[in-house]
């Protein structure tokens, strides 16, 4: 269809209406082709008519002259509930000069989901009379994503906000620099924020947005504080919420977790820059051992067309605080807790149970029972209540949790202590993912983790934005008392960039340290495996060695690092069969293995010349 001017009268309409539709589904887009070109072409306009509104929605435009060429337009349309229409509109200013035209209109993911003859399985949710089957996380979200509202029925309304009544519980906060807009329609800056909320997909529904002309200037931020949470206990919370980053100049927006007052958190996700129009969702997973609270953060690009949007906020599995004591009052008041190296999420009692062990056994938290020094942190629980393993590395470590596992860094320790000062440009290491990337990052930092293989799972890397060329960021065991003679290091590392410098793994034994593994330089975009043979060692430390290359274009990352048969040989009083051979230590090992230079019995009886 393309547009053909018959005479010089100004303000002319050319108006190209849709077949009228009932519903959509809440992933519906609609894209189409279009062409505008010509000295004086002038603009045009997609609007969307919903019955029984009389303001139509703008749901894209162009301004001007395109150039000769088609251009492809995405338009997001998500969960109508209402009848509607399209109407394609052209004025003419009286000296239009040029064409204007579309092809190729497509309609993709607009049918509600399918009914299902069954709906099994602890992340699924059963809608009550369209019988689609939808993932449990859709549930409660502000959309109803069912086609009958079943998803929504029963939700905790102090648990989600839509903005269409105001700020629901959320507060702005009092230290930023500037506060978040509650709007309707688009925002008053051309080529930037949204045409239109989230909630009702039209110009009538309420959104938050931040405002980035004049007065505000460059890194200038607006906070928005969650209402308070009870500790997630043994179920994790659900953060959804739907964010908009259209602009040319659109900076940052982030979200962080705190469960103290008077600091501002830690970052559990960030986007940066110019996301297209559209509403985006996104699902965080939230675990705290204390009362929590969540900040959502909009930060200030160097120009106007920076406009960002905030819409249909929503918290699962959530329970709102209801303690009588102010969790950000006296109780938690200080900076947040440090974890030490030497305990790994488990509390300590101050007082040793009833025991008659001597100064060099361990005792058992619960029973008092008392076991070798050799026992303790050796891969096999000895005691009942496995505290002999609390403090040490843990055998398998996917850093999903954020959880370090065990593993700490002494030279930041010593740093923080000597001369308490922050260590953010240290060359060290830290948790990442690909959701919080950079984007200069994303050439030469993983963009999915090795566990999960998505944008949301976690990391360990050495970010070498940091330090200079040969710095280096150890990070290492707590000492492990006794390893069998199959122990070994599985880990995945990724090492991709073009200054890359070296990856080490390293033996510490009291102060004699030695190499068994290293790798250097690119390794290409993905996830290597490596293996290390430790065998029986006693009393020592296993160090992760990055070493920094020239520039800041050569991240080191590791995820999934697992060890492997190392729990020293249990000797029983089981006789051997005849297929194995018996060692001097009354162990019993496969005749396979006889003479193989691996010293299977712990004695090296096994690999003795008289055999």
């Amino acid at each position: 269809m393309f547009i053909l001017k018959t005479s010089n009268s100004i303000s002319q309409i050319a108006r190209l209406r849709s077949p009228k539709f009932r519903q959509t589904g809440s992933n519906c887009t609609l894209s189409f082709w279009y062409y505008n070109y010509g000295e004086s072409v002038g603009a045009a306009e997609l609007q969307l008519l919903v019955e029984g509104l009389k303001q139509p929605t703008v749901l894209w435009r162009t301004y001007y002259n395109e150039g000769n060429q088609w251009l492809k337009a995405v338009i997001q349309l998500g969960r109508l509930p209402y009848r509607f229409q399209f109407s394609l509109e052209k004025i003419s200013l009286g000296f239009y000069e040029g064409v204007s035209a579309i092809d190729d209109i497509t309609f993709e993911n607009c049918a509600l989901p399918p009914p299902a003859s069954s709906c099994e399985g602890p992340n699924s949710f059963w809608c009550r009379d369209t019988k689609a089957c939808i993932d449990s996380l859709l549930v409660c979200d502000l959309v109803d994503d069912c086609g009958d509202g079943s998803d929504e029925d029963g939700c905790d309304p102090d648990l989600q906000c839509n903005f269409e009544n105001g700020l629901c519980n959320w507060e702005q906060d009092v230290e930023d620099d500037f506060d978040w807009i509650r709007i309707r329609g688009p925002t008053p800056t051309v080529n930037t924020g949204p045409l239109k909320d989230h909630t009702t997909g039209t110009a009538r529904g309420h959104y938050l947005y931040l405002e980035s002309s004049e007065p505000r200037q460059f890194l200038d931020k607006a906070v928005l504080l969650s209402p308070l949470f009870n500790p997630s206990g043994n179920g994790t919370c659900v953060f959804r919420f739907h964010y908009h980053m259209f602009g040319k100049q659109v900076y940052k927006l982030s979200v962080f977790q705190r469960t103290v007052s008077n600091t501002k958190g830690w970052l559990l996700w960030y986007k940066f820059g110019n996301q297209q129009n559209r509403w985006i969702r996104q699902t965080l997973f939230i675990r705290s051992s204390k009362p929590f609270q969540i900040l959502v953060k909009g930060t200030v690009g160097d120009g106007f067309t920076g406009d960002i949007g905030l819409d249909d906020v929503s918290f699962l599995g959530c329970t709102l605080y209801n303690g009588t004591q102010h969790p950000f009052g006296s109780f938690f008041e200080g900076n947040l807790p440090t974890v030490s190296p030497t305990t790994s999420g488990t509390s300590v009692p101050a007082t040793l149970p009833m025991n008659d062990c001597k100064e060099k056994e361990f005792v058992c938290r619960a029973s008092g029972h008392c076991i070798q020094m050799i026992q303790r942190c050796d891969f096999r629980p000895d005691c009942s209540d496995k505290s002999d393993e609390s403090a040490c590395v843990n055998e398998a470590c996917d850093f999903e949790d954020k959880d370090l596992c065990g593993w700490h860094q002494p030279a930041l320790e010593q740093m923080s202590e000597n001369y308490s000062i922050l260590t953010t440009k240290t060359f060290k290491w830290q948790l990442g993912r690909g959701a919080i990337l950079h984007p200069e990052q994303e050439e030469h930092c993983p963009l999915t983790d090795h566990t999960m293989n998505t944008e949301e799972g976690w990391y360990l890397f050495a970010d070498s934005s940091n330090g200079e060329f040969g710095h280096t960021a150890d990070i290492a065991t707590p000492v492990i008392s006794l390893t069998g003679p199959r122990c070994k290091i599985i880990f995945w590392n990724y090492m991709n960039g073009s200054t890359i410098g070296s990856l080490e793994v390293l033996y510490k034994r009291s102060n004699k340290t030695s190499k068994l593994w290293t790798q250097s330089g690119t390794q290409g975009p993905q996830w290597n495996r490596a293996e290390v043979f430790l065998g029986i060692r006693s009393n020592f430390q296993v160090i992760f060695r990055a070493k920094r290359g020239v520039s800041y274009m050569g991240d080191v990352a590791v995820d999934d690092i697992t060890f492997e048969d190392c729990s020293p040989l249990l000797i029983s009083d089981k006789t051997c069969t005849s297929e194995e051979f018996m060692c001097a230590n009354k162990y019993c090992i496969p005749k396979n293995n006889l003479c193989d230079f691996v010293n299977d019995c712990e004695d090296n009886s096994d690999e003795s010349p008289s055999i």
